[in-house]
């Protein structure tokens, strides 16, 4: 009888301190694990020295795992888990694992060639013609060169486009800008939008 007393009071003085020793833990909002192997690391933040702990099996895209039978699987590796919202079960799924090259990917357009295109163009940037402007407009075709004169519509820079209103007739002109108070029209107009620089150094 003596020995049977001290062994249930060695073995409540043992549940008693498990439980004194349990540490609170809270469970992770989004479970995961990678490798199949669900442990108490993968469940509950601050698991410190039972992280390692394997509670369950993962075989599939999610396992779900009994809240109670969770509950007392933590208390056993020292850890008091709450389970302060009253959950029933826990789901656990797969970590999505990192797609290789994906930074290389991501940062790749930054150094591609049509980036730098778009990015680039300063003369272009420049206005040289202001809305309102009087500007000549030249236009060759056959050796043959006509010029009149226009109020700009809007404003451009050197190889864009804009439309000149004929002052005389009031008919609008598509133009480019070729310099400062100079446009150009038909043929010389697709060569001046093509290579502004090259076209105004003319």
């Amino acid at each position: 009888m003596r020995l049977t007393r001290t062994l249930i009071l060695a073995a409540a003085a043992s549940a008693f301190a498990g439980a004194a020793l349990a540490g609170p833990v809270v469970l992770r909002a989004n479970p995961v694990d990678d490798d199949g192997r669900v442990t108490l690391g993968d469940l509950f933040e601050g698991a410190g020295s039972a992280a390692d702990v394997v509670v369950a099996q993962r075989v599939g895209p999610s396992v779900v795992l009994e809240a109670g039978q969770l509950q007392a699987q933590a208390r056993q590796a020292g850890l008091d888990w709450a389970n302060p919202n009253g959950l029933r079960r826990v789901a656990v799924r797969r970590a999505e694992a990192p797609v290789q090259g994906m930074a290389e990917t991501a940062a790749a357009p930054a150094a591609v060639q049509p980036v730098a295109r778009a990015a680039y163009r300063p003369a272009a940037a420049q206005q040289i013609i202001a809305r309102n402007d009087m500007v000549r407009v030249t236009y060759q075709v056959g050796g043959v060169n006509l010029a009149v004169m226009g109020k700009a519509m809007r404003s451009a820079g050197l190889g864009e486009p804009v439309a000149i209103m004929n002052t005389t007739s009031n008919r609008v002109i598509d133009a480019v800008a070729s310099g400062p108070g100079q446009a150009v029209a038909g043929p010389a107009a697709d060569a001046a939008r093509a290579a502004p620089q090259q076209f105004a150094a003319r």
